[in-house]
């Protein structure tokens, strides 16, 4: 009996030893349904989630119900990217303790349970800017006060995530066609002008730092996209490469920065972004992009969204990439169920 046991802890020891290979090791090709089962009894944490610097992040800074175009981002994400962990956090979550909390979590927003790969994480603001150059700022200023309080309590967060956790950060209105290939690179949303939608890196990097140290010092709440899109292209400029134009869809290197191509994912500019919602027989591929910008502000503003039946280039987009969500709409099912014990 004693020699079985023996045996029996041995064989258990080296599965163990196995499994850690696939999901520390190996890091970028894990395999979730094995992750989730090593963490099953422990708390649910984002540093256990995204310790490899290979995760798709997200978040929320408003509410709970969400529209359907952010289920459609965060699927098309998870769908596309099956090995890499997608952590959205979002304000108003209670905290995930154990995995009973994540399931009541993910059972609050139907078609995103069938991807595995997905995890709901609180936003909360102290916990995230803590040790970081933004945490003296979120204490000393008050970030509810201005016209573009949100977005600017948006641009602290996505900084933070990166830099602690590294991988890549993306807009809740970007729909994902294919992974990215690249690792560390900012994205250009206008020739000259770097997009804070999305950017990845890996953690502590240096560019991240200055980058927060920059949103500190210049902190203008009322004007627009001081705290995002001109502060990575002034920082850009300083410390890396007076960023050229591009002269065709072939990406450019700024010092040691990858500066990707507008086409990658914003072949629609913001100025266009009405094509999303044409009526016509052939629809662009987009072979040249990973990602689709669809600029969800101005949607709103106008109350433009997909609609099933319609034959736009978004309902062609939905029905391609965020299937689940897609019929979920079309069929008038309940997104979203309130997150309750």
């Amino acid at each position: 009996m004693v020699p079985n046991i023996k045996i029996f802890i041995i064989l258990l020891c080296l599965l163990a030893v196995g499994l850690l290979y696939r999901v520390t090791i190996k890091g970028k090709a894990f395999n979730i349904k094995d992750f989730r089962t090593l963490i099953f009894s422990a708390k649910i944490t984002p540093e256990r989630i995204l310790y490899s610097g290979n995760g798709i992040m997200f978040v929320e800074t408003e509410k709970m119900d969400l529209p359907h175009y952010v289920l459609c981002s965060i699927e098309s994400a998870a769908r596309v990217n099956p090995d890499r962990p997608v952590a959205f956090f979002m304000k108003g979550l209670t905290d995930i303790n154990s995995k009973e909390d994540e399931d009541r979590a993910r059972m609050s927003y139907p078609t995103l349970l069938p991807y595995d790969n997905i995890y709901f994480f609180p936003l909360t603001m102290n916990v995230l800017l803590n040790n970081t150059p933004l945490m003296h700022w979120y204490q000393k200023v008050n970030p509810k006060s201005g016209e573009y309080r949100n977005p600017v309590i948006l641009d602290a967060c996505k900084l933070a995530l990166i830099y602690k956790y590294g991988g890549i950060y993306m807009d809740t209105d970007i729909i994902t066609l294919r992974p990215v290939p690249e690792q560390n690179f900012l994205a250009a949303e206008e020739s000259q002008l770097s997009t804070t939608a999305v950017f990845a890196f890996d953690r502590h990097q240096m560019i991240i730092l200055q980058f927060m140290q920059e949103f500190v010092k210049s902190y203008d709440v009322t004007a627009w996209a001081q705290q995002g899109p001109f502060l990575f292209t002034r920082i850009l400029n300083q410390f890396y490469c007076k960023v050229p134009p591009f002269k065709g869809k072939e990406d450019l290197k700024c010092g040691t920065i990858l500066f990707l191509n507008t086409e990658r994912f914003f072949p629609i500019s913001r100025l266009e972004w009405k094509r999303f919602f044409e009526v016509k027989e052939k629809h662009p591929t987009f072979n040249n992009s990973y990602a689709l910008n669809t600029f969800s502000y101005a949607n709103r503003k106008e109350n433009t969204m997909m609609v099933p039946g319609s034959n736009t280039l978004m309902e062609h987009i939905y029905k391609k990439h965020c299937p689940i969500t897609y019929h979920a709409v079309l069929e008038k099912k309940t997104l979203y169920h309130k997150f309750g014990p």
